[in-house]
């Protein structure tokens, strides 16, 4: 595991903002860190990048409690980004890396790398504030990145950017996890995770209410209801064991029983002429997973 969180506990005055927390994120991993705003994510996010510390728990990196050496290992581009503006940005990106331990030279290296796959090597001499919100957020990816941490952390990362370089730091993420570069990706976005991430923990009033391998959660949640796209209407009164429960231009979903499965369905629709030119399992979107999970628990 690239970081465990074991009974984390964080307290601002009277305010418990996270709660005996534990997870883990595995080694290579796109991990998502989801919750409502105000869940307790920025204050774990805090934790592992040692801002703050817990007021009770123990976090590991790689195996080892976090200590001085954990800020150079970790790559962390915060929601509010946090670029000095009257800076050039090459200065900037010089002075960043080496304060994660990078000598100049090195650092000088790397930047220009980034600077030319992004296409933006002209920028060096330019201040930050003369660049627009997306050209800034390039920028800050680059400060975050630079270094080549094993754990990257991004805070709402997509906040802001435009179609295409939404795009584009999409696949700079996914290159950099495939080249070996475990990632905790926060969002509130559930739709994003299903796109990006591999495993997730749902955080919700501090504390954790689901936790494991997005595709198994997923099935755990899923409901017995499938997709089906015919031209010909069903037959009336269909079956006591399946119902629909939506339809839209041909498209119906259809939810079965307890005991029904979808070769029974399936069966069904063949014996009865019925054409068809789609069918498939509903799986329910993290939206859908998350409230559930939060009426469950009733928090």
């Amino acid at each position: 595991m690239i970081l465990s969180i074991e009974n984390v506990v964080k307290r601002y005055d009277k305010h418990i903002a996270v709660d005996n927390v534990s997870f883990e994120v595995p080694k290579g991993s796109i991990f998502g860190l989801l919750g409502p705003n105000g869940a307790g994510k920025t204050s774990l996010i805090r934790m592992i990048t040692t801002i703050t510390g817990p007021d009770e728990g123990v976090i590991r990196l790689d195996g080892e409690k976090l200590n001085e050496r954990t800020p150079e290992q970790i790559g962390y581009m915060p929601e509010e980004r946090g670029l000095y503006k009257k800076m050039k940005v090459g200065e900037h990106l010089l002075y960043l890396a080496q304060l994660k331990g990078l000598p100049a030279a090195t650092a000088r290296k790397e930047i220009s790398h980034w600077l030319e796959k992004f296409e933006i090597s002209h920028w060096w001499d330019k201040k930050v504030d003369e660049l627009s919100k997306g050209m800034q957020q390039k920028i800050q990816f680059i400060t975050t990145i630079v270094h080549k941490p094993k754990l990257l952390i991004l805070d709402e990362p997509f906040s802001g950017l435009d179609p295409i370089n939404t795009t584009l730091i999409k696949d700079e993420i996914r290159q950099l996890n495939e080249q070996g570069t475990s990632i905790i990706f926060s969002t509130h976005r559930m739709e994003q995770v299903e796109e990006m991430c591999d495993h997730i923990v749902l955080i919700n009033q501090g504390r954790n209410v689901l936790f494991g391998e997005v595709q198994a959660i997923k099935n755990e949640f899923k409901q017995n209801r499938f997709k089906v796209v015919t031209s010909d209407p069903l037959p009336e009164g269909f079956s006591d064991k399946f119902s629909v429960i939506d339809s839209l231009n041909g498209s119906v979903v259809v939810q079965l029983d307890d005991d029904s499965q979808s070769p029974e369905l399936l069966r069904y629709l063949v014996q009865h002429n019925i054409h068809l030119t789609h069918f498939e399992e509903l799986l329910p979107t993290f939206n859908e997973v998350f409230i559930r999970r939060v009426e469950e628990t009733g928090m």
